[in-house]
């Protein structure tokens, strides 16, 4: 069920706008992530979608369909809704947390409980949680909660307004990594909010940059926001180094590879049962190795491997974690310094084509060390 906004805005009676005509479409199927700085006016999007907020002027509608053509408890129903902090209820078990919604809907309480514990499941926790009360979880398993009650009378849409902000940077990516298995599994439309474009750009199919105002700065998909971006102040959103990001969106398979033996650096890699260990200098001592890449990675992980790197080569391992091969750094700024020739040729040599070529020359000489 696609997502509609159709020249929307939001005023309040203190004469804020914090919504200045939106107009954009959340696609079926797929995650859109409303992204910006604080007051931009993301979350307010957001919450018009289950009219937690009414628009001033305009439409919003769900698959062709007026939000307003229903009343608000009955459309929130059909819509999940996670928030950061999970918003659990501290009275009710894990389980009946989870079933609150098909309990609402009509839904057997038996029934209800049953789907809960398949549910809880799918987000990674043991049915041994499900009798626990949401004081007694982690941040990390309350926001798993947060996201199973979500799921649980199976809406076709769900909103997430900083799902994932208010827990530790391992657990956060964890959970981030949980999201993109489910929604792979699920197939739902997900509107998303973040202020963190690191997130925006690794969750989102497509990405709406929103910038101070309420204006709708860009929406694009992850690769064109980095590779294109609208104005200065998306460019200056999106970062300086965002020729770095863009190597997310580029797999490792073309990059040369030699055979692991190769002296790099006055370095030799040593390898245990096929296994990378570290790197020995010529004293026969061996520093650490920074870790492994295989062919499916990103051209952004083997390129961060060369960096850490002490010999500035990243190495490749097959699906068994064997070593088959280094990659110096120089070969992994060649392939970037080609891709982007390659890119500048399909779209033109512009002024903004002209800058990005220069930041990516600047990105060759950090990876190659020139």
């Amino acid at each position: 069920m696609a997502i509609e906004f159709d020249q929307v805005s939001k005023r309040y009676p203190d004469g804020t706008l914090a919504v200045d005509d939106l107009t954009l479409t959340a696609p079926s199927g797929a995650i859109t992530v409303f992204v910006g700085p604080s007051g931009c006016g993301k979350t307010t999007s957001l919450r018009m979608i289950n009219r937690m907020v009414d628009p001033t002027s305009g439409a919003i509608r769900i698959d062709g369909v007026d939000v307003t053509a229903q009343p608000a408890a009955q459309l929130r129903r059909r819509i999940g809704y996670v928030i950061q902090h999970a918003g659990l209820f501290p009275h009710r078990t894990v389980v009946d947390n989870v079933a609150t919604v098909p309990v609402l809907e009509g839904v057997s309480r038996a029934e209800a409980r049953k789907r809960a514990y398949e549910l809880l499941e799918r987000v990674g926790l043991s049915a041994a949680l499900a009798e626990r009360y949401p004081a007694q979880l982690s941040g990390g398993q309350q926001q798993r909660v947060g996201v199973a009650r979500a799921l649980a009378a199976d809406p076709p849409v769900m909103l997430m307004d900083e799902p994932f902000s208010a827990v530790d940077p391992v657990v956060r990516e964890s959970l981030q990594a949980e999201f993109l298995r489910l929604q792979g599994e699920l197939g739902k439309t997900i509107v998303m909010v973040t202020h963190d474009i690191d997130e925006a750009i690794k969750l989102g199919d497509h990405v709406a940059v929103f910038a101070e105002g309420g204006r709708l700065a860009q929406v694009a998909t992850p690769e064109q926001l980095l590779a294109a971006p609208a104005d200065d102040f998306v460019a200056g959103f999106v970062g300086r180094d965002r020729g770095y990001r863009g190597l997310s969106f580029a797999t490792a398979a073309e990059l040369s590879v030699e055979p692991a033996g190769t002296e790099v650096a006055g370095l030799t890699l040593v390898v245990d049962d096929g296994r990378p260990v570290g790197w020995r200098d010529g004293t026969g001592r061996v520093l650490a190795s920074a870790g492994a890449f295989t062919a499916a990675d990103t051209l952004r992980a083997a390129a961060d491997l060369a960096l850490l790197s002490p010999a500035g080569a990243a190495v490749r391992v097959g699906a068994d974690g064997r070593v088959d091969g280094i990659v110096r750094h120089a070969a992994i700024a060649e392939v970037i310094r080609r891709r982007q020739v390659e890119r500048i040729a399909v779209e033109g040599a512009g002024a903004d084509d002209r800058s990005d070529v220069e930041g990516s020359s600047e990105l060759g000489e950090r990876v190659s060390g020139a």
